[in-house]
């Protein structure tokens, strides 16, 4: 049903448009990373100097271009699918665009809600000792939350959303009010999305800056999870390696140190 839907133009536009984002985004990730001014991408640093509006907007526009490059990939089938089933209406070319900025809008806040909670955590962490003698757990608690998460009903029903494009599509388009309805869609599928895989992106802000390693590795399984037909399979494999990687914490594995030693 979907290839049906899909006319020359787009696909090219899905070739083209769609894949020279997610490119940009991580070329600029990976420049940025490997400049002077990778610190502003770690919220670990960031969070030292307290919550201020410059320090939330740089980790706001880091976060965004990683949400792109790791998590656009996977809902690029229902962005074509859309586009496809607006073929016929005189403001199609504005209405993908609307579609994207309400599913980034739902990443961008929860981007911004766990750096603003991150920011409350260290200032707790300062004024009580209590407190600072946990800091070396947060990341174990990490890693263990996302590896449990990975098998509950709730992980799974939202898998079934983001895998199921054409049936999103039916329940949730209206069109009645086309730029308003195509912004809701998108929240929508971005809240199921986030549904999907929040905790294997609390897993990538833990590591704090940008790792292309770890970016690479829970970007490609949060694809595989949302769009392959076996994605089902690797949930749970998935959730058995992070709880792995928390004991690995807990024993002092030196690349785990290294990534979340700090936290």
């Amino acid at each position: 049903m979907i290839s049906a839907l899909r006319t020359p133009e787009d696909t090219r536009w899905y070739r083209v448009a769609a894949g020279a984002l997610v490119l940009f985004a991580w070329v600029v990730l990976a420049a940025w990373g490997a400049s002077p001014f990778a610190p502003l991408l770690s919220h670990r640093e960031l969070a030292e100097g307290g919550l201020t509006a410059f320090r939330l907007a740089v980790f706001a526009a880091g976060w965004l271009l990683m949400t792109i490059a790791m998590m656009l990939p996977g809902s690029l089938p229902l962005v074509n699918l859309f586009r496809a089933l607006m073929a016929g209406r005189a403001d199609r070319a504005t209405l993908t665009p609307y579609l994207l900025l309400g599913y980034l809008s739902v990443w961008t806040a929860f981007g911004i809600a766990a750096f603003a909670g991150d920011a409350g955590l260290h200032a707790g962490v300062e004024r009580n000792p209590a407190l600072a003698a946990l800091d070396g757990w947060f990341g174990v608690l990490v890693l263990a939350a996302a590896g449990v998460y990975q098998v509950t009903p709730l992980k799974e029903m939202c898998l079934e959303k983001c895998r199921s494009p054409y049936s999103f599509l039916v329940e949730h388009w209206r069109g009645r009010r086309a730029r308003y309805d195509a912004v809701r869609l998108g929240m929508r599928h971005g809240l199921y999305c986030l549904g999907c895989c929040w905790t294997l992106m609390l897993v990538m802000f833990g590591i704090g800056g940008v790792n292309l390693g770890w970016m690479l590795g829970l970007g490609a399984v949060m694809l595989l999870e949302r769009t392959s037909r076996w994605g089902r399979r690797l949930t749970a494999p998935v959730g058995l390696a992070l709880i792995v990687c928390a004991l690995g914490l807990v024993y002092r594995v030196p690349f785990l140190v290294a990534a979340f030693g700090g936290d």
